[in-house]
């Protein structure tokens, strides 16, 4: 199966997984979907991720987070940047999500980074998704 758009295939798997209350997702794992999941966790939207071996490609095995009352820790998920459309932002234009209370995923020349690492450290790049 081709996919066009991998990181947004993701981003709708994790998204529909909510929606349902799954404990786990799989998705067919990439270097850029790991550092995503990386960050994700890091800022506390899931709770834990795994590669596992597979014969062909790799599965990245994400546990989704789920607060006291069942709401899901991952309210809104929006893919930004779009194999259609590219959304580049420079270092001074890195703007907040939701007024601090999401966060955005940027592809920078130093990695992936969230948006406030990219402001501390002065750096803009694509902007691959927001979370909130």
């Amino acid at each position: 199966m081709s996919l066009t758009d991998p990181v947004a295939d993701m981003l709708t798997r994790v998204r529909n997984a909510c929606r349902a209350q799954h404990k786990t997702v799989d998705i067919p794992s990439s270097n850029l979907k790991v550092a995503i999941a990386g960050l994700l966790k890091r800022e506390g939207y899931i709770e834990d991720f795994e590669v596992l071996p597979d014969n062909k490609q790799n599965m990245l095995r994400v546990r989704l987070k789920y607060l006291e009352d069942r709401r899901n820790a991952i309210e809104g998920i929006r893919r930004v940047s779009k194999p259609s459309i590219r959304v580049y932002v420079g270092r001074k234009d890195v703007r907040p999500v939701r007024k601090y209370l999401g966060v955005a995923i940027l592809s920078t020349t130093q990695g992936i980074l969230t948006d406030r690492e990219a402001r501390a450290k002065g750096v803009g790049g694509e902007v691959l998704c927001e979370v909130w």
